[in-house]
């Protein structure tokens, strides 16, 4: 199995990303080193927390221009897709400019939604090699209180108050809102059919 970089800018969930590479038999290293991040096979850039305070990490780690020339698959994860987009409203923060969508906050309508969106959620619209042999419909694990809205780079999306992407996609980028690596079967296959894209 190929060598997998998931990028340490202190904003990550990586233990349960270690566990379910292992699970998988993949070889990944948790890594900030730029040289490590450019050779892997795979990238993976997980996210938990603030944007603007994840953008300042990876400001001063000098990682904004090798996430934004890598040339091998790379996967966002939460946080991590979020700031793979052109800006989030969260602290009106610039993201890496790498998928042309717009993060946004959530708003409740009601006491029936509350905010952030913790649990099991339903996936729809799969359009891409990530979503190979999974169904429409499956559950998927979320914790977020921000949105990337819908767009041509959307290829799967989510209904919680309103639809959103739920998983985006240009070039070698891809970017899913929920905790694959806490998603049971689901985010296993979904993970899998990353580590295999060509």
């Amino acid at each position: 199995m190929s060598a997998i970089a998931i990028i340490n800018y202190d904003a990550g969930n990586t233990r349960s990303i270690f566990n379910a590479l292992n699970r998988l038999g993949a070889y990944a290293v948790l890594t900030d080193d730029p040289a490590e991040i450019k050779s892997a096979d795979k990238v993976i850039f997980p996210g938990v927390g603030n944007a603007a305070a994840a953008m300042q990490s990876l400001s001063e780690k000098k990682l904004i221009p090798v996430i934004q020339e890598l040339t091998q698959p790379v996967l966002g994860i939460c946080l991590g897709m979020q700031l793979l987009c052109d800006h989030s409203e969260e602290n009106n923060t610039p993201g890496l400019g790498l998928i042309h969508l717009k993060v946004k906050k959530m708003e409740s309508p009601s006491r029936e939604f509350k905010i952030p969106q913790v649990g099991w959620n339903t996936i729809q619209h799969l359009s891409s090699d990530l979503f190979k042999g999974i169904q429409l419909d499956s559950f998927v694990y979320f914790v977020h209180s921000y949105y990337v809205a819908c767009g041509p780079e959307t290829i799967a999306t989510t209904n919680y108050i309103q639809p959103f992407s739920a998983a985006i996609k240009k070039d070698n980028f891809y970017g899913v809102q929920f905790h694959a690596e806490k998603s049971a079967n689901i985010g296993e296959k979904i993970i899998s059919n990353f580590l295999n894209l060509k």
